[in-house]
């Protein structure tokens, strides 16, 4: 999830060289496989949250409480798989979003302010909604009021849940679809405007949903078969010609990680699938490969206004003897987007992505936050996985 991003330096202005990070430790204790960024005290200064802790910037050696800690083993689960920040209530300070294990319940907890912070007050729980099914449940705006909603699935179906006038009362969840769309452990979610009319569509392995304009109607289904079902999904203009396509990984337990370029037949959307990683475990993208790309998020690493792939290896996500190739190389990398300039070409045939590490011992859980978290105008990373929690700070030129 993109958060507390500002404008960002050019890879130009680096000299062409590419980002280079400094890695930070909040902790190798197993907490959550999510993590969020944002300034929790509102001190001017980005903080880290992960698991029950936030961490006040610039140093982010201190944890904080949220809600009481629990060290959970790597071998099995936490019960934070995606973590957000906003002001859910209105107050001026952020608030958290914790999605539990896929099936169980979500909740915000409302951070309590300058006094309570200072004190190491516990953060009060409330409810969301009891079941949250899919793997990769998304806070994002999608009635265009300024604040988030909360994207999943329950009982089959697919919608949104927002607070009302008491947002520490249960949500409501508004049904969007018919039934069957998935269950608990269904892999593959994702919002954006795919058909470019200005409203945001979901996205999951089996298809997308049109948003209607009208919103008590139920939104139209596009079947197509986006891959397996990886995790987070994004709608982006990959190729640079005024339609959104769509990006995911094909498999949040295996390999292989695309885009899916917007055409026109007859009228009609349809995908043509461009690899970046393969599907194949023994082929590669120069080199590069490896399996569980659970997590995978947008944002313009250096600077040079595309939106280039963030995305690494699931540590152990099933255990050390689970998924294909569990003990590999927890590697984090970003995919730089790169366009070519000619203009003979087709323009997905300019598109190639160019793959750099950021890490090898950290990995990724079921969801991270990119954004400029000190200030510099740089992107930065934060990581939750089986490893611990991770803050890379993009470095300047020449460091």
């Amino acid at each position: 999830m993109l958060l507390f991003s500002g404008g960002l330096a050019s890879l130009a202005a680096q000299g062409d060289q590419p980002p280079t990070f400094k890695k930070i430790v909040l902790t190798e204790k197993f907490h959550a496989e999510g993590a969020a960024l944002g300034d929790i005290d509102k001190d001017g200064k980005g903080d880290a949250v992960y698991g029950p802790f936030w961490y006040a910037g610039p140093d982010f050696t201190k944890p904080h409480p949220i809600y009481p800690a629990q060290d959970h083993d790597p071998n099995g689960y936490s019960q934070n798989f995606v973590t957000a920040v906003s002001d859910i209530d209105g107050d001026g300070w952020l608030d958290a979003w914790v999605m539990g294990f896929p099936g169980a319940a979500g909740h915000w907890f409302r951070n309590p302010g300058k006094v309570g912070l200072a004190a190491g007050t516990p953060w009060e729980k409330h409810l969301i909604h009891p079941i949250i099914d899919n793997e990769s449940p998304t806070p994002l705006d999608i009635t265009g009021d300024g604040r988030p909603e909360l994207v999943f699935h329950t009982g089959g179906i697919l919608g949104h849940a927002s607070p009302g006038d008491k947002p520490t009362d249960r949500w409501t969840f508004r049904p969007c679809s018919e039934g069957n769309v998935g269950e608990k452990y269904t892999h593959g979610l994702g919002v954006g405007d795919v058909n470019g009319d200005g409203r945001k569509d979901f996205l999951m392995a089996a298809g997308w949903w049109e948003q209607p304009a009208d919103p008590t109607a139920l939104w139209k289904k596009h079947p197509f078969k986006f891959g397996g079902g990886g995790a987070q999904m994004h709608a982006y203009d990959v190729d640079g010609d005024g339609d959104n396509d769509v990006i995911t990984s094909l498999a949040g337990h295996g390999y292989g990680l695309s885009w899916f370029e917007h055409v026109k037949k007859d009228g009609a959307i349809e995908f043509v699938e461009h690899p970046i990683l393969p599907a194949d475990a023994k082929a590669s993208l120069d080199g590069v490969q490896f399996s569980q790309l659970h997590a995978v998020e947008l944002a313009d690493i250096d600077g040079d206004g595309l939106k280039d792939i963030v995305t690494g290896k699931r540590h152990w996500a099933h255990g050390p003897k689970g998924d294909p190739d569990p003990g590999g190389t927890p590697f984090l990398y970003w995919f730089e987007l790169v366009r070519k300039s000619d203009e003979n070409l087709q323009p997905a045939a300019r598109v190639s992505y160019v793959p750099h590490r950021i890490d090898d011992a950290s990995g990724v859980g079921t969801q991270f936050a990119v954004g400029d978290i000190d200030g510099d105008g740089r992107a930065d990373v934060v990581i939750g996985s089986k490893r611990g929690g991770f803050v890379f700070l993009q470095q300047p030129p020449g460091r």
